[in-house]
């Protein structure tokens, strides 16, 4: 059995993530999780300059986003994600973002993916592997 890999990403927070109080703005979240997103893809066998060149790409379908509390200018944050759920064309992958000098959670966040073909955006098949991520081959 394999579990799924959780990968960790670490960022300051810096003045282009915040509004003018000092408060991580909504859409600065969304950039921390890309980035964590991006390279879980690439642990799953999913590397984005192939896709590229493939022009096979993970769209966004849906994302769920609680703000728990709010992170500030300078803090030092955690960004954990892990694939927490998967059917034949969509995936779903969870988010946590906490503070590291307290552990404070300040985000919790779920996207729904699919991977699509482009220039024709058909759906492709998610690989046939990643059902071994969950205990039973089912999640």
């Amino acid at each position: 059995m394999q579990y799924t890999p959780i990968i960790e990403t670490t960022e300051q927070i810096m003045f282009y993530d915040t509004d003018a109080a000092g408060v991580v703005h909504n859409i600065a979240y969304l950039r921390l999780i890309e980035r964590n997103r991006t390279l879980l893809g690439s642990q799953l066998g999913l590397d984005y300059k192939e896709m590229s060149a493939q022009q096979t790409y993970a769209a966004v379908v849906r994302t769920e986003i609680d703000y728990k509390s709010p992170g500030v200018l300078g803090d030092d944050v955690v960004i954990r994600g892990w694939l927490a759920e998967v059917n034949k064309v969509r995936f779903w992958c969870e988010f946590e973002v906490n503070r590291i000098s307290d552990q404070k959670s300040l985000v919790k966040s779920r996207q729904q993916l699919a991977l699509v073909k482009m220039p024709e955006g058909k759906p492709v098949r998610l690989p046939g592997h990643w059902k071994n991520y969950f205990k039973d081959g089912k999640n």
